[in-house]
């Protein structure tokens, strides 16, 4: 069974910056993408950022310039270094990663439990 885990959500002022952690564990082969996403209340939940592992980054214009995700392929942890907050950032930040598991041909999605981003002054 593979599970992700996520950290580092909290309250920042307008202008801060804080970084988001997901570590995926489990029976796992390869781990092809890991990617971000968010809903904020009231709204639809959206793409935020994904990263493959051959380097291909996609972002969501809103979110260009001010958002970098990350990976460590060697510890199965991904990062979204959240930089410039708005108070539009506010919402729950949920991670996900396409895995193959050990014994698997085929890739499945995984979600972790979601990080509370609250921009406030």
């Amino acid at each position: 069974q593979v599970q992700l885990v996520e950290s580092g959500g909290g309250l920042v002022q307008p202008g801060g910056s804080l970084r988001l952690s997901c570590a995926v564990s489990g029976s796992i082969l390869r781990i092809h993408t890991m990617g971000w996403d968010r809903q904020a209340p009231g709204k639809q939940r959206e793409l935020v950022a994904r990263l493959g592992d051959n380097g291909d980054e996609n972002q969501t214009t809103s979110v260009k310039g001010r958002f970098t995700t990350s990976r460590d392929n060697a510890k199965n942890i991904g990062y979204l270094q959240i930089n410039n907050l708005e108070p539009d950032d506010t919402a729950v930040y949920y991670c996900y990663a396409w895995v193959q598991s050990a014994g698997s041909s085929e890739f499945r999605t995984y979600w972790g439990q979601g990080a509370q981003v609250t921009v406030s002054s």
